[in-house]
């Protein structure tokens, strides 16, 4: 039997299966949180300066991930963000699912993956604005590089992380993998859209993610 033939098991079938989900959500994020976006607000959303970009992820040594558990809450100090948090998911296209538009003060956890504290890449989606004005991720890209995002969730504990690094990226180059990859470290993304709003089409061009790891 050739190597094109052979049926994937195991370990090896799983990683397949997270390659397949990584890039059909990643083209889904690019599209769906852009189109999100209204272009209500006169400036442009703060973009990551060099300084920022995310070049390396610290070791997780933070200490045992922590079991799963729904997050309620965000926090990120630095930009005045404290929010509730509501699941997503896929929707019957395989779309990724983000916040209503009438809730743009809410961020989205995409459930299917780890829970924030857990191992792996927690991924949180959160609007860039509203009808009303800015909405709770419009100042992503003024984070830096070890500021802290905490993360309440219904088992009463709080996962925290610090910031490892703020990247801009157009939709057709988003990072799936290190947005979407596993690993034994707590790790979380925060993602949103950035660039310009564009008038003509009705969406912005890029998408703004945050990387952080689990606080020590």
């Amino acid at each position: 039997m050739s190597s094109s033939n052979r049926r994937v098991s195991g370990p090896a079938r799983l990683r397949t299966a997270v390659v397949v989900i990584a890039v059909t959500l990643a083209g889904a994020l690019g599209v769906g949180l852009v189109s999100a976006g209204l272009g209500s607000t006169s400036a442009s959303p703060p973009q990551p300066g060099a300084s920022a970009a995310p070049a390396t992820e610290r070791p997780g040594t933070a200490g045992p991930p922590l079991p799963r558990s729904t997050p309620v809450r965000i926090a990120i100090p630095r930009i005045g963000v404290d929010a509730d948090v509501v699941a997503v998911a896929t929707d019957d296209n395989g779309a990724l699912e983000v916040p209503p538009l009438e809730r743009p003060e809410v961020a989205g956890w995409y459930r299917p993956g780890p829970a924030p504290g857990q191992a792996g890449n927690a991924v949180l989606v959160g609007h860039v604005d509203s009808q009303r004005g800015p909405a709770v991720f419009f100042d992503l890209g003024r984070l830096r590089p070890g500021d802290t995002v905490r993360v309440a969730r219904a088992d009463g504990r709080t996962a925290a992380f610090t910031v490892d690094g703020v990247g801009a990226y157009p939709k057709n180059r988003f990072p799936t993998e290190r947005v979407y990859g596993g690993g034994a470290a707590a790790r979380l993304r925060l993602i949103t859209c950035g660039g310009r709003f564009d008038p003509r089409t009705g969406s912005y061009p890029d998408n703004i993610v945050v990387f952080a790891t689990a606080a020590r």
